[in-house]
């Protein structure tokens, strides 16, 4: 048994003749561009492509496996050089049980399921070219079209203030929109971790997983896990969630939630803290607030069990790009002497590191490796940062 690292979340900004897909995301972020990131300069194993829905995705894949550039595995997902890439979705959907929009992620094992829920898709999607796009189906609808076709269902970052199952779609319980035996995990998006989800009872039965949300490759595994299994597969991915034969998760890696742009409540028009969300912002005067992650959570908590039993540790860390010092030549650098970020992250030593970069950057990352970088936390939109000096 091997362990891997995976980020099962990173979208595609454009086709390979420039189409747009993730209209928020680089354009620069294209499956070909992904997958030589992932493989050769994140050292990501497993990489979840979730537009993989779209047509012009999917034959770009077949003409790539035809060239002999990737292969489509036996027990599913698509190998290109170090690293198998799972075939996945985003979907929103906004059905009459739900307060707001909701986002999900789904994964299939082959090209032909994903092709076949393709075509599912386009009789209640409007545009199937793009990314996110709003389903006209219930959430429990849903759920059935992707288990027909073998698929994983995945709620998408699942305390943001917006289209997510606690953020915005419902009350109290996931019950009242999805079917909890066909959730297969939860994702725990960017402001939260482990600690923070387990307050809530009905999620200690799921797989926590945690995935950048990638809208540009540097993005790529700022959060991912590390899973052990024999080989990155689809079926393996499977057995790691149902934990089967001595398949787990093993750790999770994330930002620091304060790190993450939606931890506190803010005011929704001047973007300050709101302690105290009931009364008028302090700095304008207005009365909307968007709803931090830490507050949504504390509403929900129910549960005097911080840490279900067996959850992997949940290991914050400040991704390179976050980190003072690092910017890109600094980061070329430090790949082209230790291979990738991985190695860069958790394994390069201090006296390694002095030696291609200057003290005060390489004291930096050894004290966001060991968890001692004082953070300003985020809201509203706007991520939190590094605040003060680190020390060796």
């Amino acid at each position: 048994m091997n362990e891997y690292y995976a980020d099962l979340h990173v979208h595609i900004g454009a086709t390979e003749t420039g189409k747009a897909v993730k209209i928020t995301a680089s354009k620069n972020l294209t499956l070909e561009n992904i997958l030589i990131e992932a493989s050769d300069h994140k050292g990501i194993d497993i990489v979840g492509i979730i537009d993989s829905h779209v047509p012009e995705v999917q034959s770009e894949l077949k003409r790539m496996i035809q060239h002999g550039e990737a292969s489509e595995l036996t027990d599913g997902g698509i190998r290109y050089r170090n690293t198998t890439l799972l075939l996945g979705t985003e979907l929103e959907i906004y059905d009459p049980y739900c307060q707001g929009p909701v986002h999900i992620l789904a994964y299939f094992p082959y090209i032909q399921n994903m092709e076949r829920f393709t075509e599912w898709l386009k009789n209640c999607m409007k545009n199937i070219t793009l990314s996110s796009q709003r389903v006209y189906v219930h959430g429990k609808a849903l759920q059935e079209a992707v288990k027909k076709e073998c698929g994983l269902f995945i709620p998408a970052h699942i305390f943001t203030p917006h289209r997510s199952m606690y953020g915005s779609g419902v009350r109290k319980s996931l019950a009242e929109i999805f079917n909890p035996d066909q959730i297969d995990a939860v994702e725990l998006g960017l402001s939260s971790n482990t600690e923070m989800a387990d307050g809530i009872s009905e999620l200690h039965r799921y797989p926590y997983v945690s995935n950048s949300d990638a809208h540009s490759l540097p993005k790529i595994a700022r959060e991912y896990q590390k899973m052990k299994m024999e080989h990155p597969s689809f079926q393996e991915f499977v057995k790691v969630l149902k934990k089967k034969e001595g398949r787990e998760i093993t750790a999770n890696y994330g930002l620091n939630p304060f790190l993450g742009k939606y931890y506190l409540t803010t005011c929704e028009s001047c973007g300050i803290p709101r302690p105290d969300p009931e009364e008028p912002c302090p700095h304008c005067g207005k009365s909307r607030v968007i709803k931090g992650v830490s507050k949504r959570i504390a509403e929900l908590t129910d549960s005097r069990k911080r840490i279900a039993p067996e959850r992997p540790p949940y290991i914050h860390q400040i991704p390179l790009q976050f980190i003072p010092g690092i910017g890109p030549k600094t980061l070329q650098r430090l790949k082209e002497a230790f291979g990738t970020e991985m190695k860069v992250l958790h394994e390069t030593e201090y006296d390694e590191l002095i030696g291609i970069i200057s003290q005060k950057t390489a004291d930096f990352i050894i004290a966001a490796r060991n968890g001692t970088l004082a953070l300003k936390a985020g809201g509203g939109g706007t991520y939190g940062k590094v605040e003060q000096k680190a020390h060796p």
